[in-house]
């Protein structure tokens, strides 16, 4: 004891436990925040897939209308083209008096990280009636 009353040996001992402990904190971050990048890199991929199958709707429904409308295939699927993900595979069926459109396009992740991930495939599917006297 000092003289004030304070065991040093016994302080000692905890700060030698608490620097033993220290490093256990940093390892303990240090996987946490692995984890949450990991997360956060999964979701944004998640929100970039959305993004991408409602582009396949949008073009899905352009070009349903399009063709209901009388425009020819080939213009109905330009138009499908101007809100269409880079690289999307328009289908188009017309009759039974309705337009039927098939949108397809593979997500794949641009990220270095994810790079090696398979694409998914999205898409969107969109039926129109077609309008009095376009067969």
């Amino acid at each position: 004891m000092n003289a004030t009353g304070v065991d040093v040996k016994a302080d000692a001992k905890v700060d030698e436990q608490r620097r033993g402990q220290a490093g256990m904190v940093t390892a303990e971050t240090a996987v946490a925040l692995s984890a949450l990048v990991a997360v956060t890199l999964g979701m944004t991929w998640v929100v970039a897939v959305v993004g991408i199958q409602a582009r396949c709707v949008d073009a899905a429904r352009d070009t349903a209308r399009a063709v209901a409308r009388g425009e020819s295939v080939g213009a109905g699927e330009e138009e499908g083209r101007r809100s269409a993900p880079e690289g999307a595979r328009i289908t188009v069926r017309r009759g039974g008096g309705v337009a039927s459109v098939e949108v397809a396009a593979d997500a794949r992740p641009s990220w270095p990280v994810l790079s090696r991930l398979p694409a998914i495939t999205v898409g969107g599917h969109a039926v129109v009636a077609l309008e009095p006297g376009v067969s």
